[in-house]
């Protein structure tokens, strides 16, 4: 019998595929890199047959890295970087443009245009979210008022829309099935958390027609048989969830008040809610963690845009290190007195400025300056900015004694001690960087039966590292106050230039 699950992890730099037995361990693991184009400043997009070639590449060597068939595996669980945007011809699944990424800022202009029609107060009571071009309804309207015939045949009911899931559902399933789970309609600011449905008012806002979205369905949930021809044999898709939440679930946080921060491209502090919306007085989130059995759990989020991506950018558009552990290797020595700080705003800056204009700028440079002190300046500048997260959490009632943490970023064991020293927390490590793809598979095997109950999660999760705060409270409060200055300078600067 087949008994073995797949977990798809298609992120913005990569796609993975994991296989895991029915103990849910990993058994065999295969990536594939994929580029990311500007064609302006601030568009981001990707190629959507670059992105389904490298998923299908990358299950096709996990496989056979397994020694396995895909008749092997019992069912397949999606986990996706979320709010990326993507239009396909229903007949044909054809795309009708790039998939435009959740880094992309083309849509600031039109969300500007809410806020100053006092539209956001609205948005965030239905949604949890705020008016910014992060989220996918703006990229969607723009694709319909720019892309020629595009209104017109979706009205006609011939353009699916979808984030990455329901992109990748639709491919796997040989075009059968157009649906999403919860957790990724909830990025949308087309869908209201409370009724757990499209809203027409959010829908007329944008001006998005309904018959081009996809049906919302639980997050462990019946979504279909992969087609024979795409796949190789009929298989169950049983699991879909956003990439934030499921390494929520992976990090075993089921209880209400358990914090994770998964550091991948971006970097994101998602606190489980339980069964209630808290709505943020600091710009934090309210988003739907997953819907199981009808039943939702809903959880507060603190983004920003640039972590490992900002190592990326030291590796491919600096050329100052030839792959991420080198940062590491920079880094090192590079007291917290160095005069160099850089903000990452490449894309913007996320909670809890919402400043999509801003740009990113690297302060404090002397003639010593080098590669070394970039690296660490680098490195510092995603602690900084978990800071910012941990702190509006706290502000909001929330006790952050400690934090669970995953992703590419959490193999760097320096990054994490400057991470525990500059948020002064204890930190965490999950005993998998993979904590994303595992909380997909986990979807996967409640609806298999392989476990019983959520709280199955925690006899699977363990952690590997944990590190304390070795810096002192008033060192750590200084250098945090000498960020915010910097930060509140760049936006006042951006704000002045443009």
């Amino acid at each position: 019998m087949s008994k073995y699950i797949l977990a798809i992890d298609q992120g913005t730099t990569s796609s993975r595929a994991i296989i895991y037995n029915p103990a849910l361990q990993a058994i065999a693991s295969a990536q594939q890199e994929l580029p990311l184009s500007y064609p302006q400043s601030g568009w981001v997009e990707q190629d959507p047959a670059q992105i389904w070639q490298s998923v299908s590449t990358s299950i096709s060597l996990a496989l056979q890295q397994a020694n396995l068939t895909p008749a092997d595996i019992a069912g397949i669980g999606i986990t996706n970087q979320r709010e990326t945007t993507v239009l396909w011809h229903r007949s044909s699944g054809k795309p009708l443009y790039n998939a435009i990424v959740w880094q992309d800022r083309r849509a600031a202009k039109l969300c500007q245009q809410l806020k100053d029609a006092g539209h956001n107060s609205m948005l965030q009571q239905k949604t949890g979210l705020l008016a910014d071009p992060y989220f996918s309804a703006g990229k969607l309207s723009w694709l319909l008022d720019n892309l020629p015939t595009a209104r017109a045949l979706a009205e006609a009911g011939e353009l699916c829309f979808g984030t990455i899931d329901s992109y990748l559902l639709w491919q796997l399933s040989g075009g059968k099935v157009h649906a999403t789970d919860a957790s990724n309609a909830s990025r949308t600011l087309l869908f209201n958390i409370h009724s757990q449905q499209w809203d027409n008012e959010l829908l007329q806002l944008f001006n998005v027609p309904a018959v081009m979205l996809p049906q919302v369905r639980d997050n462990a949930a019946e979504f279909g048989l992969t087609d024979n021809r795409m796949f190789g044999a009929a298989v169950p898709l049983l699991g879909m969830i956003g990439d934030q939440q499921a390494a929520l679930l992976g990090q075993a946080c089921i209880n209400a008040g358990m914090v994770k921060c998964t550091y991948g491209t971006g970097c994101f502090a998602v606190v489980n809610t339980g069964d209630k919306v808290l709505h943020s007085e600091h710009k934090l989130l309210s988003t739907i963690a997953w819907r199981l059995n009808g039943n939702t759990t809903y959880a507060l989020e603190g983004s920003i845009f640039m972590a490992g991506a900002t190592i990326q950018w030291l590796r491919d558009q600096l050329g100052i290190i030839h792959q991420a552990s080198d940062s590491e290797v920079l880094a090192t020595g590079i007291d917290y007195q160095q005069t160099e700080l850089l903000v990452p705003a490449f894309t913007g800056l996320g909670t809890p400025h919402w400043q999509p204009q801003v740009r990113a700028a690297l302060f404090g440079l002397t003639r010593d300056s080098g590669r070394t002190q970039i690296a660490a300046a680098a490195l510092r500048s995603v602690a900084y900015q978990s800071r910012d997260l941990l702190i509006a959490m706290q502000q909001d009632g929330i006790n952050v004694s400690s934090l669970r943490v995953d992703g590419g970023m959490t193999a760097n064991r320096w990054f994490l001690q400057a991470l525990a020293d500059l948020s002064q927390t204890a930190i965490t490590r999950c005993h998998t960087t993979d904590a994303t793809a595992l909380g997909a598979a986990f979807l996967v095997a409640l609806q298999l039966g392989y476990v019983d109950k959520l709280a199955d999660i925690n006899t699977i999760w363990h952690s590997d590292w944990q590190l304390q705060p070795e810096l002192s409270p008033t060192l750590a409060d200084a250098l945090y106050q000498r960020w915010q200055r910097v930060n509140a300078a760049l936006v006042a600067l951006n704000m002045a230039i443009a």
